[in-house]
């Protein structure tokens, strides 16, 4: 066993599983033969962890937790498809995360220093989710749609188009409900780069003009700030459209 790491009795751990050092995993978790468990990693009791699945350093998996299986596509064939999640996540209870599928490039990846709340929202296939995002509970996410950096969702709501970095999307079907400001302001952001999100977001969807218009006017005027363009190119190349 590696240095550091305790595995309750009861659990089921496939001896072909890598577990790296510092390492618990508590009663009556089931791990197959090709999970790779990182250094620090605490996984709770009633866990499974199957398939081609990848934990990074550090992460908390929390009771009854479904890592790796299958994905939920009647598409799949049983190809050999991964989930692959980053270092330092707290996945709370009940929280699923299925393996990918080949039309999406075969892989569900996760970053580092994530949040999953028990329960979670509910991510259907091909979905991106930006860094610093955060997506209220019960909440679903159409498939293909994207969710921006530091989008704020609130929850029960039904995302079926691309949800705006800094600004309230809440409903079913969501809608936006102006800039989120007290989170641009916990970020820390400088008062020029606070006030180019707010031109950005008047000029894209407070103007009367067109949204071609007002997106050449928004790149004419905010080109010094990162992330007025940001903001401009995730609406520029939006293919499913975004939440008005």
């Amino acid at each position: 066993m590696p240095a550091g790491t305790q595995i309750d009795s009861r659990a089921v751990i496939d001896p072909a599983a890598e577990i790296g050092q510092r390492v618990f995993i508590g009663p009556f978790c089931v791990i197959g033969q090709n999970v790779r468990i990182g250094d620090g990693c605490r996984v709770e009791s009633h866990c499974v962890i199957d398939g081609h699945t990848e934990l990074g350093t550090d992460n908390v998996v929390g009771p009854m937790a479904s890592l790796g299986g299958p994905p939920q596509d009647l598409k799949y064939g049983g190809e050999p498809t991964r989930l692959v999640v980053g270092a330092g996540n707290s996945i709370r209870e009940y929280v699923t995360m299925n393996r990918g599928t080949t039309g999406g490039g075969g892989v569900t990846r996760i970053g580092d220093g994530n949040l999953f709340m028990a329960y979670a929202a509910t991510l259907a296939g091909h979905v991106e989710v930006g860094d610093h995002a955060s997506v209220g509970a019960y909440s679903g996410v159409h498939q293909f749609c994207r969710v921006a950096r530091y989008a704020f969702i609130g929850g029960y709501s039904v995302v079926t188009q691309d949800a705006l970095p800094w600004v309230i999307t809440v409903g079913n079907r969501a809608k936006t409900y102006g800039l989120n400001t007290v989170g641009i302001k916990r970020q820390g952001y400088s008062r020029e780069t606070i006030d180019a999100i707010k031109r950005c977001y008047k000029l894209l969807f407070r103007s009367k003009m067109k949204l071609e218009e007002a997106l050449e006017a928004a790149e004419a005027e905010l080109s010094h700030s990162e992330e007025a363009r940001y903001f401009i190119e995730f609406v520029r190349s939006s293919k499913r459209g975004i939440c008005r």
